[in-house]
């Protein structure tokens, strides 16, 4: 049986239930008596005690003939059980063949889910008004001749309720919503040092940790089984913090050891662009100032554009233009002030290229690459830094291991490379990959 034969069968059992009780309170002893009001079967009308009760079971609701609102609500807890049975009717005549009865939407006809938040909140009333009465080229047709100016109202009225109390939910999607939607969801906010862009609930609370194993290779070397393949060793261990001061706005601090320089980044960062929302691509801007030895010195400042895009439902590829003004070469600092070096600022521009790509709902393969492409040589950067990993991600966690050869994790210094962190400087090669892991938590 399928799953909306078996809703309507739920359905029509707590009508007959609802009935007997009303039967039994006023200790009557006239059964209920029940007629189909179309032919399609999906309207009843019922007969309690002389009183009629229409029941709608494409809009889920109970009401009292002549009554304008309905009286009891769908038993599967869903919002359209609570608005104008009207309005129900229209959108499961005029809408439910592409949005389906639920709101969900349809992946394979490019429909958005209305239960989602992301959905929800990147269209006003008007606009969903006005996309009702004008259509969409290709995809949607007008509604204009066919459907009063109060009869768009209340559908798009409706059409709110799918997701009611959207602004309270997190942006976080199951697997299956997130496959649903067609959309790829990202894990984290790093693929592993190159971010993702991904929006921020308002008012949401995110902490970021990463570790970097980079003073041992994970496998040159004698006895890197016994050393754990480097995890034995020295990390730099970074941490920061996210909020989201809107849907689209967002703050973050980072701060990273003494082994490179102490440095504390404080970043802002708007998503302009989103693929909830039926734009092509996602884009964020971001702009971070970083200044060294608890940032007191040595400052650079940055701006990133972050495109990404998804590809077959599964994956996202991620494009990150950088511009650093007074980066500073990368190197291993001492553990007390004086022994973080002064450099020269350097302008560099650099372009990040990454991709995540599902092999389970909850699990993702994950690979970037950051060339530098102005100014690397200037500061001893002549390879690229690129990471390579694994990533679990988890009810509002990830979990991230990987190899790479940058021990960086700011803006600035995730283009740098082993090559000048190590002591002494070296060639940067595949053999110098060291183990590393990032780890995020949404804590509100």
């Amino acid at each position: 049986m399928r799953a909306n034969d078996c809703f309507r069968v739920s359905f029509f059992a707590t009508v007959i239930l609802l009935s007997a009780m009303l039967a039994s309170a006023q200790d009557q002893n006239q059964a209920p008596q029940v007629s189909y009001l179309d032919a399609s079967h999906s309207t009843v009308l019922l007969n309690v005690n002389g009183k009629q009760y229409i029941v709608d079971v494409a809009a889920q609701s109970v009401r009292e003939k002549g009554a304008s609102s309905a009286v009891a609500q769908s038993s599967s807890g869903q919002p359209p059980g609570g608005q104008s049975s009207a309005a129900a009717t229209l959108f499961r005549e005029h809408c439910a063949g592409c949005h389906g009865a639920d709101g969900k939407g349809n992946h394979a006809k490019g429909t958005p889910d209305f239960t989602s938040q992301s959905v929800q909140s990147g269209f006003s009333d008007s606009q969903i008004a006005e996309t009702i009465r004008k259509g969409k080229a290709g995809r949607m047709p007008a509604w204009s001749d066919k459907l009063s100016d109060a009869q768009i109202a209340s559908l798009a009225a409706y059409i709110r309720t799918f997701s009611e109390g959207a602004a309270r939910k997190s942006r976080y999607q199951t697997p299956d919503e997130a496959y649903r939607s067609g959309i790829y969801q990202p894990g984290d906010d790093v693929l592993v040092s190159l971010p993702t862009g991904r929006p921020l609930d308002r008012h949401g609370f995110y902490a970021n940790f990463s570790h970097r194993f980079a003073s041992d290779p994970a496998f040159t070397g004698p006895g890197k089984g016994g050393e754990l393949f480097g995890l034995d060793s020295v990390s730099i261990s970074s941490f920061g913090i996210r909020y989201g001061v809107t849907d689209n706005l967002s703050v973050a601090i980072w701060r990273s050891p003494s082994f490179v320089g102490r440095p504390i980044q404080m970043m802002a960062a708007y998503n302009l662009l989103d693929e909830h929302h039926e734009q092509p691509l996602n884009m964020a801007v971001r702009v971070s100032i970083e200044g060294q030895n608890n940032f007191e010195k040595s400052f650079t400042e940055n701006i990133e554009t972050i495109f990404s895009r998804t590809l077959f439902t599964h994956a996202q590829l991620y494009v990150v233009p950088t511009m650093s003004f007074n980066a500073r070469r990368l190197v291993q600092d001492g553990l007390r002030s004086r022994q973080i070096l002064d450099f020269p600022g350097i302008d560099t521009v650099s372009v990040g290229v990454g991709a995540s790509v599902d092999i389970r709902p909850t699990v993702a393969l994950v690979a970037e690459i950051i060339p530098t492409v102005h100014n690397g040589e200037l500061l001893g950067i002549h390879r690229p830094a690129y990471s390579f990993g694994i990533q679990k991600k988890i009810w509002r966690h990830a979990f991230t291991l990987a190899l790479s050869n940058s021990p960086g994790t700011t803006v600035s210094q995730r283009a740098a490379t082993r090559a000048t962190y190590g002591r002494p400087a070296g060639p940067d090669t595949p053999a110098g990959l060291f183990l590393g892991f990032d780890i995020m938590r949404q804590i509100h």
